[in-house]
């Protein structure tokens, strides 16, 4: 299944959806699952929706924690349903890496927003993640390698006679 696809019809319903004054979910939503059915992952993308729309709110502290300049009514419903997709899923499919996350949600945004829009996600998600706890994890030093007795392990020298030389 396309999970490129399904991200980006995922952001249309939530799109479509706050477009309508909120109104209409389960309709939009079976009328796109029913156009691409063949080609989606019904199931993630209704966890993608579905969950989105009930984790609205901290979905939306999110967004402005990161950019408090913009009220939420003030970014573009384009960008909002971006994000509110990529954070949802950044915050609840630990399985997904999420530098993939980011780089489908600035793929969208190039494909749907704005000229700048991918600019704003791209910052915006970078900035969630790199507050994130999964930044840590992802950015944790590995130790040295030590030796039995705990000192640094000594690099080995390769002896000259031990390159073969191809003439």
């Amino acid at each position: 299944m396309n999970r490129h696809l399904t991200r980006t019809l995922a952001m249309q319903i939530i799109y479509e959806w706050d477009f309508r004054d909120r109104k209409n979910l389960k309709e939009i939503q079976n009328r796109s699952e029913e156009i691409f059915k063949k080609d989606l992952d019904i199931e993630y993308l209704r966890k993608l929706v579905n969950g989105t729309i009930k984790e609205l709110d901290q979905v939306d502290k999110k967004i402005l924690s990161v950019a408090p300049e913009f009220p939420i009514d003030q970014i573009a419903k384009i960008d909002k349903a971006i994000l509110r997709i990529a954070i949802f899923e950044f915050e609840n499919c630990q399985e997904v890496p999420p530098k993939v996350i980011i780089n489908e949600a600035v793929e969208i945004a190039k494909m749907f927003g704005g000229e700048n829009s991918y600019k704003f996600v791209n910052g915006a998600l970078g900035a969630i993640y790199r507050s994130s706890s999964r930044f840590e994890q992802d950015t944790k030093i590995e130790p040295k390698k030590t030796n039995p007795k705990g000192k640094p392990a000594a690099k080995k020298k390769i002896s000259e006679d031990r390159i073969k030389i191809k003439e």
